[in-house]
Order: structure tokens, then sequence, then C-alpha cells
């Protein structure tokens, strides 16, 4: 199999756990028949994570402008894959997923596949309050869109390069995440599996009240 799996993993400040993150990685695909490829995408890391990702042997892009939609979509220009993998730097998504989820993809004719955190949690992964607003956020996608995922904010996903580029993914930030899925199940052949989500390693970054209301606000600006 000559197939080539670009794995693009937005950073920032990730020190405490780029290095493990990576390492799965490596250990996971160099098992397998794919080629592939890391793509560590940073925002202006002020700790180490650049230089371990550099002493771990994946590719280091640059990108100044803030942003977890920016950083995804500079790393998928710079992917050389037939598929893109995704994955957050905190190991929280199971790295050892991406060989099947890619096998998964071609076996069954598909173009995109998005995940489900919610189905399979390690106790203490995700807050009640985040689950609250996934809840919230999930049930305005599902009304405003008639789309069928059950977890808008997943950032675990494994799709078909040339895939991609038949989507309109607007938003530079936080809001990306669920603006991907909506744009894929209404435009490609996608579907939802579930996985095992863990506990996070090193700082928390998102800001619940503050990304929740701005993911929430989105969805009815793209809707209307």
């Amino acid at each position: 199999m000559h197939l080539k799996v670009s794995i693009v993993i937005p950073t920032m400040n990730e020190e405490a756990s780029i290095g493990k993150v990576l390492d799965l990685v490596k250990e996971t695909m160099q098992q397998t028949q794919y080629q592939y490829e890391i793509l560590v995408v940073d925002t202006n890391s002020k700790d180490k994570t650049k230089d371990i990702a550099i002493e771990k042997g994946a590719t280091v892009v640059d990108e100044p402008r803030r942003g977890y939609g920016r950083a995804y979509k500079t790393g998928f220009e710079k992917a050389s894959g037939d598929v893109v993998a995704t994955l957050d730097a905190d190991c929280t998504y199971p790295a050892e997923d991406i060989p099947q989820l890619s096998d998964k993809l071609f076996a069954e004719n598909l173009d995109f596949i998005t995940t489900n955190r919610l189905a399979r949690m390690e106790e203490g992964a995700m807050s009640r309050m985040h689950l609250f607003g996934n809840w919230v956020l999930n049930v305005t996608a599902k009304v405003l869109f008639s789309v069928s995922f059950k977890d808008s904010q997943s950032g675990m996903w494994v799709f078909r390069k040339e895939a991609y580029g038949k989507l309109d993914v607007q938003d530079d930030g936080m809001p990306f995440s669920e603006e991907i899925k909506i744009e894929a199940f209404r435009k490609l052949r996608t579907v939802e599996v579930p996985i095992m989500y863990k506990r996070r390693v090193g700082e928390v970054k998102l800001s619940s009240w503050k990304d929740g209301w701005k993911n929430f606000k989105f969805l009815w600006k793209k809707r209307f």
C-alpha cells in the first residue's frame, strides 16, 4: 500500500504532552503499510513545544496567526498525504486508531470520518459544564442543519485530502470544528465513529463560556 497519511497537530505551549503524542503516532504508523508525515502547526509557543517536535522527527509549520481553525487550514495546505488525520497535542485522542480509520475510509468508500468522544470517555476527561455545552451545541446543530452527528466538537477526523477542497469552511477559530462537520455531512460521504477520549495532559486552553457562546452564535450565523 503506497497511500500516505498526513497527521496534522495544532500546538500552543504543549511541552508537557507533545512528545508522548508524537511517540504514539510514530509507534502506531510504523506498524502499518501506510507512508506518513507528522505536521505540527505551532501558533507561537513560548515553551519547548517546537524543540520537542523537531527532536521527535515531526515537521514544524509556524503559523503566527492565532486560531484553532487557522492552524488546521495551514496544516491542510501543507499536507502531502492522500489522507489527512487530525489530533490534539494533549493526549486526549487515540492516535492508535488512525490506521483503522484510514482503512475504513477506503473499505467503505467514504470521504470523511469524524469521531464521537461522548461514546466512550475516561472518567474525568470532560467536566459537567463541558458535557452540557456539547449537548446544547449538538442539539442546535441538528435543528439548524439536519445533521446526524452526536459530537459536534470532536477534533479528531480522518478524511481524503482531495475531498477537503469541496468544503466551504470559513471560520478560523474554535467554530471550525463544528463547521467542518456540518460541511462534510452535507456535501461528502461521511460517518461518525466512537472513540475512547482520555483526560488531557497539560494546561487547559478552552474557556468554557467564551468558546461555547462563540460556537453557539456561529451556528446561527452560518445558518442564516
